[in-house]
């Protein structure tokens, strides 16, 4: 029941209130069971209507790398989510916003410390980078990779904003997807 008290109180956050274009609308997935942690930067648009993380383009092309399918991806027992920013940040001339920044100090450590049974966080973007690597080049981030590795893997936002940076590294998609989708038939031991 603790558990989710705690949820309920990260669901009806209102810290960023002043800074978001709408009301606030905390979009995670949460559960102390999950093995697969994914911490991204907010969530957009089609997430924020439909309440679910990813639940776009986006979360297309993360499924396809993780090699997994929506049912077990939106499996709580088996993935959390845990944004930069809980809340849709609005639209900007280029996209959306940056996430609220007071979402990661106040909640993620609380956060983390409920879900003891992660074995591999996936960082996407640089704003996750930059939070938990103190790294803030994708180039430099993703060349090296393996260097985070057990806890960590850092990648690309999966959204049509990379495919300019997807297709000058083609080692990407063919040397860490094929890892993380063995990494991931691992933990949740699929053969």
């Amino acid at each position: 029941m603790r558990f989710k008290l705690f949820l309920q109180n990260i669901r009806s956050c209102t810290y960023c209130s002043d800074y978001l274009k709408l009301k606030p609308k905390p979009i995670v997935q949460l559960n102390p069971k999950a093995k697969l942690l994914v911490i991204a930067q907010a969530p957009g648009q089609k997430a924020r209507t439909r309440g679910r993380p990813f639940d776009d383009a986006s979360g297309d092309r993360l499924r396809q790398w993780l090699g997994i399918d929506r049912e077990f991806f939106y499996d709580e027992d088996k993935l959390a989510f845990m944004p930069m920013g809980f809340c849709y940040p609005g639209k900007s001339n280029t996209g959306d916003l940056p996430p609220c920044q007071e979402c990661a100090p106040i909640w993620h450590h609380q956060i983390l410390l409920r879900l003891t049974h992660i074995q591999l966080t996936l960082l996407v973007g640089t704003y996750a980078h930059e939070y938990y690597l103190n790294k803030s080049s994708l180039n430099t981030t993703m060349t090296h990779w393996h260097n985070y590795l057990p806890n960590f893997l850092p990648l690309p936002h999966p959204s049509w904003h990379n495919n300019l940076w997807l297709k000058n590294n083609l080692w990407f998609e063919s040397g860490l997807v094929p890892y993380l989708q063995k990494r991931v038939k691992e933990i949740f031991n699929i053969k």
